[in-house]
C-alpha cells in the first residue's frame, strides 16, 4: 500500500514539475510575440513622422472638396514646383519668401479644366507649393 501511494504522490510531483517548467516557457513566447507588435508599432510611428517632416502626408492638407484627381494633381504640381524654388532660393542665400514667387501665385500649371474648378485647384496647389518650398528650403 505504501509503494502505491508513492507512486501517486511520485507521479504528481512529477506532473507538477512538468507544468511549472511549461508556464515560462507559453509566457516566454506570449511576451515575444508581443514585444514584436511593439516593435513594429513603433517602426510604423517612426516612419510616419518621417513622411510628415517630408511632406508626404497628403491628409494634413484641407479639404475643399473636388474629385480626388483634382486635389492630387493640385497638391503633386504645387509641391514639384515649390521644392524645386525652396532649393534655389536656399542655395543662393535667399531669405524664405514663396508667396513672392509667379508660380504660387499663378498656381495653375498642370490645370486641365477636366479636373473641375480652377479656383479650387490652385488653392490646393498652394498648400502643395507651400510645403514643397519648405521642405526645400530646408534641404529635405
Amino acid at each position: 500500500m505504501k509503494s502505491r501511494s508513492r507512486g501517486y504522490l511520485m507521479r504528481a510531483f512529477m506532473l507538477t514539475l512538468v507544468a511549472f517548467m511549461a508556464l515560462p516557457v507559453t509566457g516566454f513566447a506570449q511576451g515575444g510575440s508581443q514585444r514584436r507588435e511593439r516593435r513594429e508599432q513603433r517602426r510604423e510611428n517612426r516612419q510616419e513622422r518621417r513622411e510628415e517632416r517630408r511632406g508626404r502626408n497628403w491628409d494634413r492638407y484641407g479639404q475643399y472638396g473636388g474629385s480626388f484627381q483634382l486635389r492630387q494633381t493640385a497638391l503633386n504640381a504645387g509641391y514639384n514646383e515649390g521644392i524645386k524654388e525652396g532649393r534655389k532660393d536656399a542655395n543662393r542665400g535667399r531669405s524664405t519668401n514663396y508667396r513672392n514667387s509667379s508660380a504660387f501665385r499663378n498656381a495653375t500649371k498642370d490645370y486641365s479644366s477636366r479636373l473641375g474648378d480652377k479656383e479650387l485647384y490652385r488653392r490646393y496647389y498652394r498648400d502643395g507649393y507651400e510645403n514643397g518650398y519648405n521642405d526645400g528650403y530646408n534641404g529635405y
